[in-house]
């Protein structure tokens, strides 16, 4: 079989598992070398990251706006409301059990960091722009083309076909460059860190962290369609038994779009009309990422406690809402939403290169159950919107 029919997960297990074997044996020279690749492949990251942006936000905003009727900003609003809420959640679980975590482990650890290994050589290719000027025109822009079309919306403009085309060579570069290079850049950072001494750390912490994230995406899930339950006068623990199948699909396919189908049926046999689950389960596999910013949220603040980084509620608060809407870009790119978040991580929070290539390898190899808890959630905010829309013919009716 050859490496490219691998799934991108197994790689990047082989690659933690390789890093922190290897880290045990390999001379500094040899660690010198991935070090080097590494500082290489980061910069050319960081350069990547405003136009990822810039090229994935924009034609999602572009598509969004230009229907923007009163029951898609109901919808939009109740999924954002949602994404952020699990975010929080996340981050007040969080405050309140990994620090202890963290501590214990670091004891048990018994840490004894090794002196900094430097590369080679190092490329300096700085960003056209930064994050916040890249988030800001892709608005700008997105609404502009938006609201700018005439006549048949279906038709592109100049403007927006050469934004959609950009967006495919983003994708392309992601998928083709990026997704690639990732497991040897993963190697490279377990490698690191298994001979600087913090590897175990870092695992130990993270291996009680990945139980508690799954406890959170459950309740996540019983949050939701006990609201959806109680709106609809249903059961919520038969209607969240009846989207099972969705969840399974996502949790095998680790794909939103992939699970329409899927969850869109489920979603009826809830008792939603078939208009509305065509609207809101395609809509909402594209802006509701309520386990995607759960997973992420707690990763980004466990390794803000690990490195000593600044994790005040403000500042996390600033990161949440801003990582709800750059999420919006993240269906049908490979690793989507923890490449959007790149730019939050590192405009907000003040992640590193190495330290954002340690958020993207947990965060794909969790990535089935946060994709899980997305569609399965699509399915109550479909629920939601079929009782609101009945209320709203019942009184036009009267």
């Amino acid at each position: 079989m050859k490496i490219t029919k691998i799934g991108l997960l197994p790689r990047i297990l082989l690659a933690i598992v390789l890093g922190v074997l290897l880290g045990q044996v390999l001379s500094e020279g040899w660690v010198r070398v991935f070090t080097t690749f590494n500082g290489v492949f980061g910069q050319f990251l960081g350069f990547l990251i405003p136009l990822i942006i810039i090229g994935l936000v924009t034609p999602a905003i572009a598509d969004i706006g230009r229907t923007a009727g009163r029951l898609l900003l109901i919808t939009v609003g109740i999924a954002y409301l949602d994404t952020i809420c699990a975010g929080l959640l996340a981050f007040g679980t969080g405050a309140w059990l990994f620090p202890d975590m963290v501590a214990r482990t670091a004891h048990l650890a018994n840490i004894e960091k090794a002196p900094e290994i430097l590369p080679y050589f190092s490329i300096t290719i700085p960003p056209i722009l930064d994050v916040m000027a890249a988030l800001v025109f892709a608005f700008m822009v997105g609404l502009g083309i938006a609201y700018g079309q005439h006549g048949d919306g279906n038709v592109k403009s100049p403007m927006k076909s050469a934004f959609f085309e950009f967006r495919d060579i983003i994708a392309k570069t992601i998928e083709k460059a990026i997704i690639p290079l990732l497991p040897l850049y993963i190697f490279g950072i377990f490698l690191q860190m298994t001979f600087s001494g913090e590897v175990y750390h870092i695992l130990m912490v993270f291996a009680q962290i990945i139980v508690v994230i799954f406890v959170l995406h459950l309740f996540i899930l019983l949050y939701q369609f006990c609201i959806a339950g109680g709106l609809t006068r249903k059961n919520p623990l038969r209607l969240l038994w009846n989207m099972v199948p969705a969840y399974l699909t996502a949790l095998g396919t680790s794909s939103s779009a992939a699970t329409i189908p899927v969850t869109m049926k489920q979603t009826m046999k809830n008792g939603v009309s078939e208009d509305i689950a065509g609207f809101t389960v395609p809509l909402c596999a594209t802006i509701h990422m309520s386990g995607s910013a759960m997973k992420i949220t707690a990763c980004a603040l466990t390794i803000c406690l690990l490195e000593g980084l600044p994790h005040a509620f403000p500042t996390f608060l600033h990161f949440i809402l801003m990582l709800g809407i750059v999420m919006v870009a993240a269906p049908g790119v490979p690793g989507g939403a923890i490449m959007a978040a790149l730019a939050p991580l590192a405009s907000i929070l003040g992640f590193t290169p190495d330290q954002q290539a340690l958020m993207i390898a947990l965060y794909i190899a969790m990535d089935s159950f946060g994709t899980a808890c997305n569609v399965t959630g699509d399915g109550a905010i479909a629920l939601v919107i079929n009782r609101l829309s009945s209320s709203k013919e019942s009184a036009t009716n009267s």
